[in-house]
């Protein structure tokens, strides 16, 4: 990639008032990125969707914008973070249909991004057992079905952590778009497991390093999530939220849509149900159900194993396990004080021993020993 190109390409980004389709308008008006900011006010005005104002704007912010892309530059390269032009075969062909989509994404991961079949889950931020345990079978099939599958979600609460879990567990690759610079992870307690996905997955922004996780943001990030899929999966929502914006995004881009019904009157429900009864969603109940929506081949003979659980623990392990079944649920602050570890290091040996299926996360940071 030229660097030169890279780095106008990242000021574009950071021009205000300029969006992918004007970006995208600005690039095929003017021949390259660079020229964006080789041309004056009044060429640049001429541009469809730009006018005199946005034109000014364009051009006064330009020596700003390229010291900033500069800084961005050299963030990337020093913490060996891809920079994925649309214009590159890199770029996931699926996102590049899609008309609004980023003209530059930032990519820490270990996968090709168009390679396997994309499934999205999303679903509320505090799904009940039933939610939570139907995304866990759920990937759990995926992986023996379809093992070239790829489990994308945003890496927030409830079903998407609870997807990426499984995913990790499971040995399926997973992406986690999120809505702040990929010099961070949000909600921080979500870090152990953003590294082990970068491993195995990876971590995808639009937003350039320092982006706080604004409000606004997730609301663009949840068209990431739809446009980079084959299908998207909502497992709980309720009559309004980010999933049911995920789905109307996918439902714009042509992407398959199911929701998982629940009962009539659950709140957390309501949203997956509508969009059934308004045909934007199919319903789904298990993974033979999406295969034969999508016309999928089943790999019913290529079944993956569950990792294997470990008997012989650590004597940390050991010393938290035994903490943990003095209790029927533990909250991670009671246990911070209880045993006078560090919460960093109660996470990542928590992180660890469910995935061996020792225990099992709760909402609001609660574990529990399992049987």
């Amino acid at each position: 990639m030229n660097e030169s190109s890279l780095r106008n390409h990242i000021a574009i980004t950071l021009i205000k008032g300029i969006g992918p389709i004007l970006a995208k308008n600005l690039i095929a008006y003017l021949g390259s990125a660079e020229a964006v900011f080789k041309e004056n006010s009044s060429t640049l005005e001429k541009i469809p969707g730009i006018g005199s104002t946005l034109a000014k704007m364009i051009f006064e912010q330009a020596p700003e914008t390229l010291k900033l892309a500069d800084r961005e530059l050299e963030y990337i390269q020093s913490h060996h973070i891809q920079a994925l032009l649309y214009s590159e075969k890199e770029y996931p062909f699926r996102l590049k249909e899609c008309e609004d989509s980023p003209i530059l994404l930032y990519y820490d991961g270990s996968i090709n991004l168009n390679d396997g079949h994309f499934i999205a889950f999303v679903g509320t931020r505090n799904p009940t057992d039933y939610g939570r345990n139907w995304c866990q079978s759920m990937i759990e099939e995926l992986a023996q079905k379809i093992p070239n599958a790829v489990i994308v979600s945003g890496l927030a609460y409830g079903i998407d952590i609870t997807a990426h879990k499984a995913a990790l567990k499971y040995q399926l690759p997973t992406i986690g778009v999120v809505a702040h610079g990929i010099d961070r992870i949000y909600p921080s307690t979500h870090t152990p497991i953003g590294n082990k996905m970068a491993k195995n997955g990876g971590i995808i922004t639009e937003y350039p390093s320092g982006t706080k996780p604004d409000k606004p943001n997730f609301v663009q990030r949840n068209r990431i999530i739809a446009g980079l899929s084959d299908a998207v999966i909502i497992v709980e929502s309720a009559a309004r939220g980010g999933a049911l914006l995920t789905a109307e995004a996918a439902n714009l881009y042509n992407r398959e849509v199911f929701s998982l019904p629940g009962r009539v009157g659950d709140i957390r429900s309501e949203g997956c149900n509508t969009l059934i009864k308004q045909n934007k969603a199919s319903l789904i109940e298990s993974a033979t159900d999406l295969i034969n929506a999508m016309n999928w081949e089943s790999k019913t003979d290529n079944i993956l194993t569950q990792p294997t659980l470990f008997s012989d623990l650590n004597e940390e392990e050991q010393t938290l396990l035994t903490a943990l079944r003095k209790s029927d649920s533990i909250q991670i602050n009671q246990l911070t004080l209880q045993l006078n570890w560090p919460v960093e290091k109660l996470f990542s040996l928590l992180l660890e021993m469910e995935f061996k299926g020792l225990i099992r996360s709760l909402p609001g940071n609660v574990y529990k020993a399992n049987p």
